[in-house]
This record gives C-alpha cells, structure tokens and sequence, in this order.
C-alpha cells in the first residue's frame, strides 16, 4: 500500500491538567489556555493542506481538540472528527472516563464529529474502564494496537490522530521521557509523525516516527532500539500494575470506611 502518514496529537490543556485536585472531573472540558493552544497549533501544522482524515479519543477534550485546531482541513475537505474509543486515556480516574454517547451526541449537535462507531458491538460499555477497556497495562496494550490496525485499514493518506500523553506511549510505543510530565512525554497539542511499518518478529503493523518529526523534537538525539524501547515498556508496565494493586488496595479500605 502507499505510505500513510500518521500525524499524532495530544489534546490541548483541559481543567484536570491544572491541578491533582481537578482529576476527579468527570471528562473535563479544554480551559482557556486549551483553546489558545488550538489556536496556535492550528496557525503552525504545516501539513494541513494534506490532512484528509481526523481521528480523536471520545473524550470531549480530545474531540474539541480536533475541532478547533484541523478547522481548516475539517472544512475545505468536509472531514468529520471520527470518534475512536480505543484511542481514551489509560487511567480509570474521573478524568480519563469519558461520557455517555447520549451526552456526546448532544454535546456536539450540529458539529462534524461522527459517533457511529460509538453505537457497534465494538465499543460496548467502553467508558465503564473494565475487561477490554480497563486501566491495566495488558489491555491499554491491546486498545493501542487494535488503533494500529484500524488506521492501517483506513483509506485516508494523511491522518490526524488525537489523543491523551499517557495512551500515546503506548500508541507509538515510545517510552521516552514518559514521567517527565506527569506521567506523559508528550507536552499539551504537541504533534509527531510517523509512517507504518512491521515488527520484524511479530509481524504487527507499527508506527515509525520520521525522520523529520525525530529531528523536530529531539535534535540529533538518536532514537532507541526496539529492545530500548521493550524494556522501558515492561518497566512501565510492571509500574502501572503496582500502581493499579495500590489503588484497589486504597479502594478497598475506603470502601470498608
């Protein structure tokens, strides 16, 4: 198939970012800020002329994201923000869980955002954060490469993809600087590229990032072998799954109280 470009974005400042305290809002709006940094991506993406496709995370930050920054490319071209759930934060926090389809239907009524998918088998009971689309590390694992897949299917060339710091770890498989913003590389409407490629010993499709995007980023820096890359990956791993014992452990006791 030709090559497809990939063009990965974390959604802008939404209120939980601005303070531990706000990670108990229930699927949180973009502040202020959030909206200025659409802004500003939107004047300074230089592929926007190419972009035929636009893709977030269900999570209203993340379609407002899309909205407001691929204006231009969603109107010239008459794209829709297509709503994918696999591509929604790793963590069960009232932040990362996204709303109903009723409420995201009526909260963007009259905007380009299709929710079909939303409705299929494929996306039942997916802001209730257990089975497929629990908070642990093997089943973020899953989501991300089910979103591989799905994007490697598409017939667009050139995708937007909109998502959250932490889910894009898994996504790119990139395990760089991964605390270096709470739990996240990736800095609010920061965008990489990358093209597809296969795992030389699974077989599965994979996103490289390209050279271009790398030298953007991280300047002559050279970029980790895919061994690098595994064992940061089950580092992480191994940490979210204590993470994930912990805070079960501090529901249990709560709920006890």
């Amino acid at each position: 198939m030709p090559p497809v470009t990939i063009h990965c974005v974390r959604h802008a400042q939404g209120f939980h970012n601005t303070s531990v305290a706000n990670h108990a809002i229930h699927d949180p709006m973009l502040t202020q800020l959030g909206e200025e940094q659409c802004k500003a991506l939107q004047a300074n993406f230089p592929f926007m002329d190419r972009v035929d496709g636009v893709v977030a995370s269900p999570l209203k930050r993340t379609v407002y994201t899309a909205l407001h920054s691929f204006t231009p490319a969603i109107k010239n071209k008459h794209l829709k923000v297509y709503a994918l759930p696999e591509l929604q934060e790793t963590s069960d926090l009232p932040c990362d869980t996204g709303s109903d389809v009723r409420v995201l239907e009526s909260e963007f009524k009259g905007q380009p955002v299709d929710l079909s998918y939303m409705y299929t088998p494929q996306a039942k009971a997916w802001n209730n954060k257990t089975g497929k689309w629990g908070a642990t590390a093997s089943a973020v694992d899953d989501r991300a490469r089910i979103a591989r897949e799905w994007l490697y299917n598409r017939p667009e060339k050139e995708i937007v993809v909109v998502t959250h710091g932490g889910f894009l770890h898994y996504f790119t498989e990139d395990w760089m600087d991964t605390h270096k913003m709470d739990g996240t590389g990736w800095y609010n409407t920061e965008y990489r590229s990358y093209n597809f490629g296969n795992n030389p010993r699974s077989g599965r499709v994979i996103l490289v990032e390209t050279e271009q995007s790398r030298a953007r980023r991280s300047g002559n820096d050279q970029p980790l072998s895919r061994e690098e890359q595994s064992n940061l990956h089950r580092t992480e791993s191994k940490q979210k799954a204590e993470e994930e014992k912990a805070y079960q452990k501090a529901s249990s006791i709560q709920a006890k109280v």
